[in-house]
């Protein structure tokens, strides 16, 4: 009887298509060559490691679901897979791949002019110009509403004042998706880098996602011409469109981080012996590897059904919080067990579920938050609104 996968124990690699497993190959050996062999040294510097940006572009990871414009046109699983592979090696490259992807380069996809599609969208796929997505204030959080970011129209322009927080890559970004309050509702503008009263500033002692930059935009009377403004939306639908997409990736990335953890402790517990026998051998051991395996398990059977659901037009929302919920808990809760297993070593970072573990502290949040995702299922469940 041949052995299960430990990492695959319901053969779901069998589910998917050539094409999706070739993607998956490719990016596995991208990331096992090029990404994890420097990935602690940035997390331990706080260095996002720009270098491999250009090798994200010719791998097609930018943009990689967008037809046209340079861009890969793969499908959502082929896109799942890619965040579940760079995830694998860091939550923080996985981030610069999703809000490149679909923070940034969606909005202009989707929401855009055909104009403003072929100035950004190709120099985007092929990396040379980076995005950020400004739509999170510091004292909004999950209340998008709640900004105090405004864009007024002055004859042909309009005039924005405000600030954003939490903002991955801002401070390397050439443009910023920023969505402000005008008199029509929320809209969405395409700040360029330069711009008189435009700045960004990296936030600083962060204890997470340190191998990317986060930071916060202000605008000071930043005049942006109307030809910058995403005509094809009005309203919350828009950033929340967008945060859907990025949602999606999210709900595959934190299973590359579980099976990462998952992973280096089964090599661990096999070698490391106490009291004359393995770890392995212990029945405490044994019982939390194998609840680490069912979530996984688990994990891996709603992302793949969660992209068939979206290559087929038919993925919901609420579908996407329940993923996004589930997989980032589970992935969080195999990072902290997998650190307890690894006893005083799990807090170097000669070991990877301790900088898991910390990256996932803010997955869990960004992107709505555990809390936000659960009350989405239960409106979904009880048709009332507990926000």
């Amino acid at each position: 009887m041949s052995q299960l996968n430990p990492t695959d124990l319901y053969d779901i690699r069998s589910l998917l298509t050539e094409d999706e497993c070739l993607i998956q190959d490719t990016v596995a050996r991208f990331v096992d060559e090029k990404a994890i062999p420097i990935i602690a040294e940035c997390f331990d510097e706080g260095r996002f490691p720009s270098e491999l940006v250009p090798e994200f572009a010719e791998l097609g990871l930018l943009g990689s679901s967008i037809e046209g414009y340079g861009c890969a046109g793969l499908n959502s699983v082929a896109y799942g897979l890619i965040c579940q592979e760079l995830e694998r090696c860091d939550s923080g490259i996985r981030s610069f791949v999703s809000v490149q992807s679909s923070l940034c380069m969606y909005p202009i996809y989707a929401y855009g002019s055909e104009e403003q599609r072929q100035r950004w969208l190709p120099d985007m796929a092929a990396g040379k110009v980076i995005g950020c997505f400004g739509l999170t204030e510091s004292h909004g959080g999950s209340d998008p509403m709640n900004m105090n970011t405004w864009a007024k129209k002055d004859g042909d322009d309009w005039i924005i004042n405000g600030s954003k927080m939490w903002i991955t890559n801002g401070t390397i970004a050439d443009i910023a998706i920023v969505w402000a309050h005008t008199d029509d509702g929320v809209q969405g503008f395409i700040l360029e880098k330069g711009m008189p009263g435009f700045e960004a500033r990296d936030i600083h002692a962060k204890m997470s996602l340190r191998a990317s930059v986060t930071s916060e935009l202000y605008f000071d009377n930043v005049r942006v011409p109307d030809s910058s403004r995403l005509p094809n939306v009005i309203g919350l639908k828009g950033p929340l469109g967008c945060l859907t997409q990025a949602r999606y990736g999210i709900s595959w990335g934190p299973i590359g981080s579980a099976i990462a953890c998952y992973s280096e402790v089964l090599d661990y517990v096999a070698d490391r012996k106490l009291f004359q026998r393995p770890l392995a051998a212990t029945q405490t051991v044994q019982i939390r590897l194998a609840d680490m395996a069912r979530r996984i398990t688990t994990g891996q059977l709603l992302a793949l059904q969660l992209g068939r659901l979206k290559d087929a037009g038919t993925m919901k929302p609420t579908q996407v919080s329940l993923a996004k919920w589930n997989n980032v808990r589970l992935a969080l809760d195999i990072a902290r067990d997998a650190r307890d297993l690894l006893g005083g070593s799990g807090i170097t970072l000669e070991y990877v579920p301790v900088r898991h573990m910390l990256n996932l502290e803010s997955v869990i949040t960004y992107e709505g938050t555990e809390t936000v995702h659960q009350l989405v299922v239960g409106r979904e469940l009880t048709g009332h609104n507990a926000f």
